[in-house]
Parts: structure tokens; sequence; C-alpha cells
């Protein structure tokens, strides 16, 4: 390299890359480090890198006509309502802090939260394990319409999917965009997350998606947001659940396949509001999975 403006080669000079200025000793010991210089043999020129960026923006220019038809193109068609709502979405959120975590470094993101949501991730692990705790109320609260013979025999399963869903915290690690490969099933590991449904459908025709962790105002409209049950909570996974505690007749409830339907995303959609359809959705339980296998079971049918 140069030492003392020095060069190696006799005729060849040192200049600045950006602007082409070409340097003396005195400009060269003055120069901040990492500088970018370009070295030229004799009869050789640089005008500096913004003539390359003059020579892109003539390019560009003299394609003007087919620039614009592409553009037209792109939204124009069929498909132009959900480019469209893909490019607002993208200069909405570009211009947010989706990459900040700690209160300090998005304080707007966090007003009108609790003090103790020190990162983004912990608010929406627990916003996620609030959704949960409520469907774990439900089942709860559901004994009182248990037969009497049967209450003891259901509040132990109760208490069994308790204790499971306190070992995985509630399955709040599915909001958090810190745990990579437990939140991979609903989202990226940017945050974004996308509309699921309708529940009858392999995705969502509106193309739905969301980035909470961006400003308060997506934040607050995720929370609208619903975690749907595709076979359904109320109408039929609880009361096929009592029925059968009630109708075991020695048999063993097979109660992990019912917490898998109540607490987890094998039967969860994550559904934009406007998507949840409040209609029935006419699916049931697998009557072959609601007792556990073994000899001293009977088969049902």
């Amino acid at each position: 390299g140069a030492r003392g403006g020095q060069v190696p080669l006799a005729g060849s000079r040192l200049c600045l890359y950006e602007d082409g200025t070409e340097l003396t000793e005195s400009y060269f010991r003055a120069l901040p480090p990492q500088t970018e210089l370009v070295l030229l043999g004799p009869g050789e020129s640089w005008p500096g890198c913004t003539s390359d960026i003059e020579r892109f923006l003539a390019a560009f220019s003299s394609q003007r006509d087919e620039v614009v038809e592409a553009a037209r193109q792109l939204l124009s068609g069929e498909r132009a309502p959900k480019r469209q709502k893909l490019l607002a979405d993208l200069i909405h959120n570009l211009s947010e802090n989706i990459l900040a975590e700690e209160r300090g470094e998005d304080e707007k993101w966090f007003e009108g939260l609790e003090s103790r949501f020190k990162n983004k991730s912990s608010y929406m692990r627990y916003s996620c394990e609030s959704r949960i705790r409520s469907y774990m109320k439900e089942v709860s609260s559901f004994i009182s319409n248990v037969h009497p013979a049967a209450r003891e025999a259901y509040k132990g399963i109760v208490d069994l999917m308790a204790d499971k869903l306190k070992s995985v915290k509630y399955n709040g690690c599915y909001f958090d965009r810190r745990e990579e490969e437990e939140a991979a099933r609903l989202c990226t590991q940017e945050g974004w997350f996308s509309c699921q449904g309708p529940f009858d459908s392999d995705e969502c025709p509106s193309k739905h998606s969301i980035n909470p962790y961006s400003n308060r105002e997506s934040r607050i409209l995720f929370s609208t947001w619903n975690l749907d049950h595709i076979i359904e909570k109320k109408r039929a996974v609880v009361p096929e659940l009592a029925e059968a505690v009630k109708t075991r007749a020695g048999r063993e409830v097979n109660w992990e396949y019912f917490y898998q339907l109540l607490f987890t995303v094998e039967n969860l959609k994550l559904v934009h509001i406007a998507c949840h359809k409040k209609t029935n959705h006419h699916l049931s339980c697998d009557k072959a999975k609601i007792y556990r296998k073994g000899k001293e079971n009977h088969k049902i049918s």
C-alpha cells in the first residue's frame, strides 16, 4: 500500500474514490481512516463514483417508457388490489421501528402499557398467555354443566391440563419472535403474522398481514385478531370432553387429545377479525381419539 503519500509505481497517482480528487502528500496525511482511494497508472483518470450514478440515472431515463409500462402492468389486472395492499403495507411498516425490542429503543410502542413490560416480546408473550388462560377458564367453568357423578373426574382432567399449560408457560412462546423454532409455525423471525382464515379455506383471500412489533397502532390492531378454534371450543370440544368423562365406563379419557384441540396450533388458526366467521363450523372431535387405546378399553363406534 502507499505510505506517506508515496505510490509504488513511477508516474502513478492516488485519488479519492468518491469524487476523483488527486491527493498531495499533505492531503493524504489528513485523510480519515478507511477512506477509499483509487490508484491510477500513467494516462489513467478517475472521475469519481458519482459519475457511475449519473450513468445509471441516464440509462434509467432512457428506458423510461419501458419502466412506466412495467409499473402499469404490475398495478393492473386481477392481482392489482393485492399488490397495491402489499405495497401500502410495506411503505407503512418500513418507516417504523420494527427491529427495536427494548422499551428504550421504541418508547412510542409501549404507550399505555404497564411499566413491567421491558421489551416487546415480553408483552406479546403476556398477551398470548392471556388468551390461552381464558380458554382454560372456560374449560374449568364448564364443570357446572357436567353430570354430578362425573364432576370429580372432569376436575381431575382440568387439573392435568392446567399443569401441562403451566409447564409450557401457556404457549406464550408462539408470539415471542426471539423463540424462533417455536414461533415459526405462526410467524417469521421479523414478527410478521399472516391471516390463516377463514376456517374453511386454505388461505385468506384478502391477504391480511400485520407486524405488531412495528408500531403502537399495529400492536393494538393485532389484539383484535382471533385465535380461532377450527373444531370449535364451545360448541364441540368442551361438551365432547364432558360427555367423554360421563360415559367413559371404565375407559381412560384421552385428555391430551382435547388439550391439543383447545390450546395448540394443531386446532388454532390466527385470523383477522373480518375473516372470523361466527357461523357453526360443523366440525367435531375424532371419535377414535376420545379414549386412550388399551386392552381394557372398549372399542367405540
